[in-house]
């Protein structure tokens, strides 16, 4: 608007109020048209003036009781106001008079909702929908579409953006809400019907290509997603979440080489996003390259740094690289924010038996066995370490407890009798070790391991003997 046109509408407006005025004060007696009310009322409500808004309304329907514009204009200042059931009386009135304004059913809608009568709300756009064609039905549907959404029929949303995109298969809103809503229901299939429909007849529609792409990728089949994600960029080299995407599909086939590279291409386009050098993290760790691993690991945790995960992710690629001491600041650091996690707590006693720190060691793997006490690797590395320490009746403690825990392995009887046997105990050892050979006689070198003294017993000698005649008859 130029310069001078804005003046004149200022002016216009100006000359307008105070003939509103003057028709409130007495001082005037010729009628204002329909549309200067209109006019009028704006610019209260516009001001936020509801008050004076209201007031010019019930002045205009003095003058024009049968205008449905001024009766709609009312209705929404009344919503404003939260008086929501004389907003729906007044719109009632005024479709009696012209059912053809969508204010109309868009305010009715309104009111019902903040009412909490989504039902109605519903039926009401149900059947204004019939009434309407063009953009005013998408309209309609998009109304209905977020009611649905507000009482949770959630099939229902991906219905009407259907019904939308059906009508104008180019409408990027519809577009990109379907592509959650998508996801969201599992409606996989049908949404690879239509969007394949919509590249039929927009053959360079990204939004469609990545849609198409994003369905393909919720039934698991990958490289069928990929070739879409490849159309989507093809057409819009900037298409981050195609990337993204993409990204994520490469990595599902373990093929990191080219997901990195996809991922790369979103960091040059997005502004930093720890997720995704997590992903890339997590790439170069299966390509077996941990100090890259680690430094987008790193640049993880500089975004998100109360994530436990991204601390624990770094101390793994120092594991790998025997960096013991180093994967264990970094296990502090995640253990500082989740101290009781298992797998924290696991490596960390790794990593202190690798460093023969057995108390600290003993100290991580007791917490990993109090969480997961029915899983024998745990209880396994804890009495490992136990015996290293040379804490056998302690050891011999807890493989009882874990030969019950773990629903009576043998693996927990040898251990049993392999610390009697270092502890003095020589009976309890062989009546424990005779029950664990009947048992799995194959596992017998876990007790030889942890108490490699034991053919410096001649009554152990013995019982393995007689064992081994017994087993060859």
């Amino acid at each position: 608007m130029s310069q001078n046109r804005y003046q004149e509408d200022r002016e216009s407006l100006k000359e307008l109020l105070q003939q509103y005025r003057n028709l409130k004060l007495g001082r005037q007696h010729r009628f204002l048209e329909e549309d200067a009310f209109l006019r009028i009322i704006d610019y209260f409500d516009e001001k936020d003036n509801v008050k004076e808004a209201l007031e010019a309304v019930e002045i205009g329907l003095s003058q024009f009781p049968y205008a449905s514009a001024l009766m709609v204009k009312k209705a929404d200042l009344l919503i404003v106001d939260k008086r929501y059931l004389e907003a729906i009386d007044i719109l009632e009135t005024s479709e009696l008079y012209d059912n053809s304004d969508i204010d109309l059913y868009i305010l009715k809608t309104d009111a019902y909702l903040a009412l909490d009568q989504p039902e109605k709300a519903a039926a009401l756009l149900e059947a204004a929908i019939q009434k309407f064609e063009g953009d005013e039905k998408v309209d309609l549907l998009f109304e209905l579409a977020d009611v649905y959404d507000d009482y949770e029929s959630f099939e229902k949303v991906f219905d009407c953006l259907v019904l939308i995109l059906e009508q104008e298969p180019a409408n990027e809103e519809a577009l990109y809400k379907i592509c959650f809503w998508t996801d969201y229901t599992g409606r996989n299939e049908e949404s690879i019907k239509l969007h394949q429909k919509i590249i039929d007849q927009l053959p360079y529609s990204e939004l469609a290509w990545f849609n198409l792409a994003a369905a393909y990728q919720g039934l698991k089949l990958y490289e069928k997603s990929i070739d879409a994600y490849q159309y989507a960029v093809a057409i819009d080299d900037k298409f981050d979440y195609a990337y993204r995407n993409m990204g994520d599909a490469l990595i599902r086939l373990r093929r990191y080489k080219e997901a990195l590279e996809a991922l790369e291409r979103v960091t040059e386009l997005t502004k930093p996003e720890d997720v995704i050098f997590e992903a890339m993290g997590f790439c170069y760790e299966r390509l077996k390259q941990p100090a890259q691993a680690r430094s987008h690991y790193r640049k993880a945790v500089h975004l998100r740094p109360e994530d436990s995960r991204l601390h624990y992710k770094i101390a793994t690629t120092y594991h790998t690289e025997g960096q013991w001491e180093r994967a264990i600041r970094q296990l502090d650091a995640a253990m500082k924010l989740f101290p009781s996690q298992p797998d924290y707590n696991r490596l960390a006693g790794e990593c202190h038996t690798r460093l023969g720190q057995w108390q600290q060691a003993i100290d991580h793997l007791a917490i990993v066995v109090k969480a997961r006490p029915k899983t024998a690797a745990s209880w396994d590395a804890l009495i490992q370490c136990l015996f290293a320490a040379g804490a056998h009746t302690e050891a011999e403690v807890q493989a009882r407890h874990a030969w019950l825990a773990t629903g009576e392995k043998p693996v927990f009887l040898f251990y049993q009798s392999a610390a009697c046997f270092a502890s003095g105990q020589t009976m309890n050892g062989l009546r424990l070790l005779e029950q664990a050979m009947e048992a799995a006689p194959k596992q017998l070198k876990r007790f030889m391991e942890v108490f490699p003294e034991a053919l410096q017993h001649p009554a152990l000698v013995d019982l393995l003997a007689r064992f081994k005649r017994r087993r060859s008859f």
